[in-house]
C-alpha cells in the first residue's frame, strides 16, 4: 500500500463540515445528507471544493430537485463554465450538454474530457434524468495514484514525454450501440472542426501539487514516436490508470450528481445497457493550461475543418 492510499483510507475527512464517505480506496467519495438546490452558500461550496480534489469525484444521490438552473448553478460555483468545442448545447439551457444512449456507447473508453484543447475542463457534473433498469454504470480512474504506482525508470520516462491529442481519433466504441447507426452523425458533428494539443504526459496539478498521468483515448501519439510505438506505449501507461484498485464504479439512480476533477481521473461508461434510455446531463468548468514538471506548459496545435 503506497503512502497516497494509506492516507486516503485512514483520514475520512474528519474536519470537513460534510458528511462524507469513501465509495473506494483510492478515488470516490459520496457526500450525503446535503441538496445541491439549496444549500450551496459559500462554505459549503469551499468544502465541496476541497473534497473534490482530495477524492477526485465526488458523488450525490438523490438530487431530483436540482433542474438545469441548479445544475449550471452548481457549475458555477465551481469557477466558470464552458461549452463543448463542437457539440451543440440542450436548448433553453446556456452550456449544458446532453449524453443519451448513443453517447454513452460512444464515450465507452478511458478518456479525461476534451484534451484536444490546451486548457481542457478543470471539473465537470454529471446529472442523471434517465437511467436503464440495469447498465449503464459510469467509472473513474484516479491518475495520481497510477503515477505513483509507475516504476522508477517507467516514471521517468513518462516525465520526458509530451503528447498530440485530438478530438478527431478513432469515435467507434468498443462496444457497438445496438440502438441504430446514430453514432456515424454524432460523430460528425464532434469533429465538426478539428482540435489539436500538445501536452506533457505527467502534469502538475494546479492546487494540489501532485503529479498525474495525462492520457485517455484523445491521445493520438507521443511527440518524436510513430503511431505503433505510440500505441505500445500508451498500452503500457494507460493499464496502470486502470488497474482496478485505482477505480471507483458508479451505479446511477435518477437524480444522482457526480463530479469529478478532470485533471487527476480518467472515466468512461459501461456500455452493457442495450437499447435501454440513458440520459444524463453535463456542465463542464474552465481548466487551466497544463503545466509538466519540467515547467512547460501545453500548447494548442493548428485546428482545421475536416
Amino acid at each position: 500500500m503506497n503512502a497516497i492510499t494509506a492516507d486516503f483510507i485512514n483520514h475520512r475527512d474528519a474536519s470537513s463540515a460534510l458528511t462524507i464517505v469513501p465509495v473506494a480506496g483510492r478515488i470516490g467519495a459520496e457526500i450525503r445528507d446535503i441538496s445541491l438546490a439549496r444549500d450551496l452558500n459559500p462554505a459549503t461550496q469551499s468544502a465541496i471544493r476541497a473534497a473534490l480534489i482530495r477524492h477526485k469525484v465526488i458523488f450525490f444521490r438523490g438530487q431530483t430537485d436540482l433542474g438545469d438552473v441548479g445544475h449550471e448553478a452548481v457549475a458555477e460555483g465551481l469557477g466558470a463554465p464552458v461549452k463543448h468545442p463542437t457539440v451543440p448545447i440542450v436548448a433553453g439551457s446556456r452550456f449544458l450538454l446532453e449524453l443519451s444512449a448513443r453517447e454513452g456507447y460512444g464515450a465507452s473508453s478511458w478518456h479525461t474530457d476534451v484534451t484536444f484543447v490546451p486548457d481542457y475542463p478543470q471539473a465537470s457534473i454529471l446529472r442523471a434524468l434517465v437511467v436503464p433498469e440495469a447498465g449503464g454504470d459510469t467509472m473513474w480512474a484516479n491518475t495520481v495514484t497510477a503515477y505513483a504506482d509507475l516504476p522508477v525508470s517507467l516514471k521517468q520516462l513518462a516525465d520526458s514525454l509530451r503528447a498530440v491529442h485530438c478530438n478527431a481519433y478513432d469515435y467507434e466504441p468498443s462496444v457497438p450501440y445496438p440502438g441504430g447507426d446514430d453514432s456515424a452523425r454524432f460523430r460528425d458533428i464532434f469533429v465538426s472542426k478539428i482540435y489539436q494539443a500538445e501536452h506533457p504526459v505527467v502534469r502538475v496539478h494546479p492546487e494540489s501539487g501532485e503529479k498525474s498521468l495525462l492520457l485517455g483515448h484523445f491521445l493520438k501519439h507521443f511527440v518524436g514516436l510513430g503511431l505503433a510505438d505510440s500505441r505500445r506505449l500508451y498500452a503500457l501507461f494507460q493499464e496502470y490508470i486502470t488497474r482496478p484498485e485505482n477505480t471507483v464504479r458508479w451505479r446511477w439512480q435518477v437524480g444522482d450528481v457526480a463530479i469529478w476533477d478532470n485533471r487527476a481521473t480518467q472515466h468512461r461508461a459501461v456500455a452493457d445497457f442495450g437499447t435501454q434510455k440513458r440520459t444524463l446531463r453535463r456542465a463542464t468548468v474552465a481548466g487551466d493550461i497544463a503545466v509538466g514538471i519540467n515547467g512547460e506548459k501545453s500548447k494548442a496545435l493548428e485546428s482545421t475543418n475536416p
